[in-house]
């Protein structure tokens, strides 16, 4: 049993005291490749209806299984990147159940020996909390149709477009304590898949989908039993799903009742999880290994080769922009987040102050990009001009207020910034007799003001703003304050 002491935070007040959720993750990662895991049938999203269809995949009689050697190394590198123990021997299997849009009556699937074993991911929830969510197994299966049931009110449709794509059904232990923290799970899971370009985490092209089992407990009581949400596919919902969830389990309990071991589907629209089947047990699928398919194995070195390929990771990433870059472990975090955002941070910082590139990358740029509803590689600012805006704050050209005027014209416009600054006047004024001349006539203009800051130093913001209103923003701030105090005596 998960022995994890839950932050008081995270526990859930109910009518008789305090509740823990715990949640496991089941998340069916789409394998990037070309083709399905079984057919050379293409395995890209969208497409007319059954247009993406082999005789394999629409289990014609006779048609055989072949294996796709890509997703096989798809399924290896994941496994690298979740630090877990790869199965130099695996089996296929089939999952026997019926559904109109699972032609062949079963699914290929891995059930006692997986292709990945146990690892672990690290993950950082709050700038200050980490926790390390255990996996349990990662496996290769095959997806199924798609049935389509608003197109006729008498009939169902089936699309067989996806079935037979190859997915990696990734299963964490137990080891989720909020909704917060599995939101913080499958981000981080999905950047992990990203950089290695075993999936392209996009849910809402449901290339990244999430079976939620959740339950609740006492703690430090066994844990309780558990439900299973099908198919959630946004971290938003995920959080929701959850929260939702544990309330329902909790009002059960303390209204003396037991929780039946189910699976649920969640209706955002609603906010409630409402029942869909009884849950199934293993034995339920007659699992057996599948007589068309021979063991997968393969042997150290070709794990090796596949290692040696891999990218920088972002928990590698971030460690090394905390020791070579000096930022924030947090700051890192962000700017890891995505590799492009990475990619960009570093095109910014080369030979200038790390720290201060950082802050404009992510105050900045990345608040008007969320804003804007853009991601980073869409951005109209480029990484060169984030440099140029820095490098003229740095060398006093610019103040960091007309840094964000810059920032702002370049992002309507385009343009250099030096250049901009340029022809647009938008120097700094270090003359300090024209500051003096501006501060003299404020002084004049506002005797009760100069009575007041002397006899309360932190009036002397007033006449800063006051000096820098009267220089159009463009004077020194610290040759201003310098000035202020001498000429006021404070």
């Amino acid at each position: 049993m998960n022995t994890r002491e839950t932050q008081p935070s995270k526990l859930i007040k109910g009518a008789t005291g305090d509740w823990e959720v715990v949640v496991g993750m089941e998340i069916h990662a789409q394998v990037t490749s070309k083709a399905k895991l079984f057919s050379g049938a293409s395995a890209e999203y969208g497409g007319e209806p059954n247009n993406h269809v082999s005789l394999v995949d629409a289990a014609m009689p006779g048609m055989l299984p072949v294996i796709n050697e890509e997703c096989v190394k798809q399924a290896i590198r994941t496994g690298l990147g979740l630090q877990a123990k790869i199965n130099l021997r695996s089996v296929f299997d089939r999952k026997n159940y019926f559904y109109p849009d699972l032609p062949q009556g079963y699914q290929i699937s891995q059930y006692k020996h997986p292709i990945v074993g146990e690892g672990e991911v690290i993950v950082d929830v709050t700038p200050t909390e980490r926790i390390t969510v255990g996996i349990e197994r990662l496996h290769l299966e095959q997806d199924a149709g798609k049935s389509i049931h608003d197109l006729s009110a008498t009939e169902s449709h089936v699309d067989l477009n996806r079935s037979g794509v190859a997915l990696m059904e990734i299963v964490s232990k137990p080891d989720i304590r909020s909704a917060e923290e599995a939101r913080a799970y499958v981000s981080k899971l999905r950047t992990i898949l990203r950089y290695i370009g075993s999936c392209d985490g996009n849910m809402e092209q449901g290339s990244l989908r999430a079976d939620v089992n959740v339950s609740v407990r006492k703690p430090g009581a066994p844990f309780g039993t558990r439900c299973e949400i099908k198919n959630v596919n946004s971290i938003r919902f995920i959080g929701q799903a959850i929260e939702v969830e544990a309330r329902r389990q909790i009002g059960i309990l303390e209204d003396g009742g037991a929780i039946a071991q189910e699976t649920r589907l969640f209706d955002p629209g609603k906010g409630e999880t409402r029942s869909m089947r009884s849950k199934e047990e293993a034995h339920d699928y007659r699992y057996f290994p599948d007589p068309d398919l021979l063991p997968l194995e393969f042997d150290q070195p070709y794990v090796d080769a596949l290692k040696a390929e891999l990218p920088e990771l972002p928990d590698d990433k971030r460690a090394r922009f905390v020791a070579d870059y000096g930022l924030p472990p947090y700051d890192a975090g962000v700017l890891v987040a995505e590799r492009a955002s990475a990619d960009f941070f570093e095109e910014a910082a080369k030979g200038r102050d790390a720290k201060l590139v950082a802050n404009w990358v992510i105050n900045e740029l990345f608040g008007r990009l969320n804003k804007e509803g853009l991601d980073i590689t869409r951005s109209p600012v480029s990484a060169q001009a984030i440099g140029a805006i820095v490098d003229l704050i740095s060398e006093g050209v610019i103040s960091g207020k007309i840094g964000k005027d810059v920032f702002e014209i370049v992002w309507r416009e385009g343009g250099d910034p030096r250049a901009i600054v340029e022809t647009r006047g938008l120097k700094q004024v270090t003359d300090t007799g024209a500051i003096e001349k501006a501060i003299d006539e404020i002084i004049a203009a506002n005797p009760d003001k100069v009575a007041q800051a002397k006899a309360k130093p932190t009036m002397l913001g007033w006449f800063v703003g006051q000096v820098m209103k009267a220089t159009g923003g463009k004077a020194n701030p610290q040759a201003v304050n310098e000035l202020l105090k001498s000429r006021l005596g404070v």
